[in-house]
């Protein structure tokens, strides 16, 4: 019998404020109640639900995030490069139709946001104890197709693994894309002379056609007079991405900037007046993650708002003096020529029923991601 003893809540304001500051005493923004409950709140088409884990001495060994969501097949799959037999087999598996699937971790970001554990217990019990807990709730959800759970570092997978114990495959997903700071960068400048000339041509083309625009920093009241021109610039980003399983609305991040303030950074682009770009960042433990951006792409290879953003992001990670910029995923040819590698992450996915995730394991294995040529631009 197991010495753990879990705790499931359907709300973030139902979890006693001890929980936080005992599994988060490093004061990680993305495992905050008021990060939680901005998500929570300005998405309410996402059944949000929370599970904490003590060991025998009633001390907090983990603090694990679930989102249950409704995604179209088709959907999920448009822009992924899957032959058609596969993507035929993927449709017949889920009924070509809506599927339910709950996620460990945060849909709307990459990286390792889903799980929190304590020091105090070794990892490899706490996980699985992990794995048996998710497989109590998915249980009490109906419908419910499949569990996915994101996304983890190698150096993380050594005790991630507890998950195959209860039949989860594990697949290879679209890396981060990290660039490291020099402490010596003090300007964009000092970036800029480390780059080989053909790069930094690149660096400066995208601010000498970008020029033209005004930029500026988004106040709250930005947020409630810009926000259907927001919600339309992401939603472009959102129609070319390869994968997407759910899109947020962006009210989250006037909820952010309330409770998070200056570690919270949205900065717009205008063109005569109109907003035609915007990005979002977060600082968090020396770090610098990008969020989501928007843009209008009929103007993008006019004015250069895409290279300008990348561009951004460096100031911006400069000037908050972070040691890393994470650029997240996508497009990650053109952010190697800023400078960034790639952090390769896995994830873990079962369908629910035993019998259909036996005969899914052959398709997930044949699922690649898409290679990408990297640049090594500094000198």
């Amino acid at each position: 019998m197991s010495s753990f003893v879990t705790t499931l809540y359907p709300s973030v304001d139902l979890i006693d404020p001890v929980v936080f500051e005992e599994i988060n005493n490093e004061g990680n923004i993305y495992f905050s109640q008021s990060f939680l409950k901005a998500f929570e709140v300005s998405n309410p088409q996402i059944e949000f639900k929370y599970i904490s884990i003590s060991d025998s001495k009633k001390r907090i060994a983990a603090l694990v995030l679930l989102q249950v969501i409704s995604l179209n097949v088709e959907g999920m799959l448009k822009n992924i490069k899957v032959g058609p037999l596969l993507r035929k087999g993927l449709g017949l598996l889920f009924c070509n139709e809506h599927i339910k699937i709950m996620f460990c971790g945060n849909v709307f970001l990459s990286g390792e946001h889903g799980i929190i554990t304590a020091d105090n217990n070794s990892q490899k019990e706490v996980y699985y104890e992990i794995g048996r807990a998710i497989d109590a709730v998915a249980a009490n959800i109906k419908p419910m197709h499949a569990i996915f759970i994101k996304d983890f570092k190698l150096a993380s997978l050594n005790y991630t693994r507890q998950f195959l114990t209860f039949g989860y495959s594990e697949i290879k997903v679209e890396p981060n894309m990290i660039i490291k700071l020099k402490p010596e960068w003090k300007s964009f400048e000092d970036y800029k002379d480390v780059l080989k000339s053909k790069y930094r041509i690149k660096a400066n083309k995208a601010d000498s056609v970008s020029s033209t625009l005004e930029t500026r920093l988004f106040s709250n009241q930005d947020f409630v007079t810009y926000k259907h021109e927001l919600q339309a610039l992401y939603q472009n980003t959102i129609d070319k991405a390869s994968f997407n399983a759910q899109v947020l609305n962006l009210n989250t991040y006037g909820c952010l900037s309330t409770s998070i303030k200056n570690d919270f950074i949205v900065k717009g682009y205008f063109l005569e007046n109109r907003l035609v770009g915007f990005l979002t960042a977060l600082v968090n433990d020396n770090k610098l993650d990008a969020h989501f951006i928007g843009l209008d792409y009929d103007l993008n290879k006019s004015h250069s708002i895409y290279p300008r953003i990348l561009n951004d992001y460096i100031r911006i990670g400069i000037k908050k003096q972070v040691s890393s910029i994470n650029l997240g995923r996508t497009a990650s040819e053109i952010k190697t020529t800023i400078g960034a590698n790639p952090l390769n992450l896995s994830c873990y996915i079962k369908h629910k029923n035993p019998f259909f995730n036996m005969l899914i394991r052959p398709f997930l294995k044949r699922i690649k991601i898409k290679e990408f040529k990297q640049h090594s631009p500094f000198k």
